[in-house]
């Protein structure tokens, strides 16, 4: 029996970071059936509940130990683990656990993260010692091998292939609708509906200011619908309300809190999502619904270049005119977006298996 222990920012009630567990939990288990694995969680029961793992305080250094002394691999899987953006201390904190292992003697394993930004000195020095201890290191995209050969990671460590999210298993779409109804946002025959997955940790005034714009512009241009969809709803929730109450009735708002399933059959509904959340854009590739992303890091720009999309907005950029074009655009091509978007997904998927090749290979090493 294998003994992982998973690392990572889980029981927060993030949607993408909670697909990704989902998404990791179950690939271990079906390419390596004898597996007994722990989580890390910031809400142990609920993830053990949700899940059928073990779960461990992410935040208690008692429990930390003793589920690394009890593991032969620590997973250090999913999202943007090593960055030092969002805040120094979170670097510092999966960098340690990867070390403990390290120091007590087990396998470690980076799990199809995405990499970066780094922008410290000595985080990056941190980061390059103890990934170059790592049995393994699996990317996400082309960018994360590129920064960590910058900072001095062998190449021969490093596999690309892609965010563990894409091979979630597709939902009913009809439990999407029935909560579309629940939220009075119903689908409604002969009208497009349109999402929107904003990104809420600081707010930009002035993305929210053209969102409206072009929400308002879509109701009269087309008749569409448009529903704002919070992704982290501790985050977002406020924004999303914020704006459907400012344009008075002319936007829904999905107001209660979700789960990953229930989330990804929701944007299978949409005609068209507008996403700055990664996995928003991610869940649309997923469910087959074209998409217009906006970016405000480098990992969303990479997710659509695997897709054979470009992101001409960012979140200082976005515009009324330019999502006019670009929508007009998606609404003309949207089989062939539909039908370039599932190739590509299909030789991601692909090379998604890697993983837990590598995986059984350290582990296979140890006997």
């Amino acid at each position: 029996m294998y003994k992982i222990l998973i690392s990572g920012y889980y029981g927060f009630n993030n949607i993408g970071d909670e697909s990704i567990l989902r998404t990791v939990i179950d690939n271990l288990r079906e390419k390596l059936p004898d597996v007994d694995i722990t989580v890390l969680s910031q809400n142990p029961g609920l993830t053990a509940e949700k899940y059928g793992v073990k779960a461990m305080r992410r935040m208690n250094i008692s429990d930390i130990f003793c589920s690394v002394r009890g593991c032969d691999l620590l997973l250090s899987g999913g999202g943007s683990l090593l960055q030092d953006a969002t805040s120094r201390k979170s670097i510092l904190y999966y960098l340690a656990i990867l070390a403990l292992a390290q120091l007590l003697g087990k396998r470690t394993f980076i799990y199809s993260q995405g990499i970066g930004p780094i922008t410290g000195r000595v985080n990056c020095r941190l980061t390059a010692l103890v990934l170059r201890r790592t049995d393994g290191i699996v990317v996400r995209d082309e960018e994360s091998r590129c920064r960590l050969q910058a900072i001095g990671v062998p190449e021969g460590l490093i596999h690309v292939t892609a965010d563990p999210v894409i091979r979630v298993k597709k939902p009913d779409p009809a439990q999407g609708l029935a909560l579309l109804e629940r939220e009075g946002c119903p689908r409604r025959p002969g009208r497009l509906t349109v999402g929107w997955a904003v990104k809420a940790r600081k707010p930009d005034k002035h993305l929210l200011q053209e969102v409206e714009k072009c929400i308002l512009w879509l109701r009269e241009a087309y008749g569409a619908d448009s529903v704002l969809i919070p992704f982290y709803h501790k985050e977002d929730v406020g924004v999303c309300a914020g704006v459907a109450e400012r344009l008075g009735g002319q936007a829904g708002c999905l107001r209660e809190k979700y789960l990953s399933e229930e989330t990804l059959s929701i944007i299978g509904c949409m005609d068209v999502l507008v996403g700055v959340r990664l996995h928003s854009l991610i869940y649309a590739a997923v469910m087959g619904v074209p998409m217009i992303g906006i970016s405000y890091d480098p990992k969303v720009e990479a997710f659509l270049a695997s897709i054979q999309r470009e992101s001409g907005f960012t979140v200082k950029n976005f515009c009324l005119e330019g999502f006019q074009k670009a929508f007009r655009e998606t609404m003309e091509n949207r089989e062939a977006i539909r039908a370039g978007t599932a190739r590509s997904l299909e030789e991601l998927i692909s090379k998604l298996d890697q993983n837990e090749e590598l995986i059984r290979a350290i582990m296979e090493q140890r006997t």
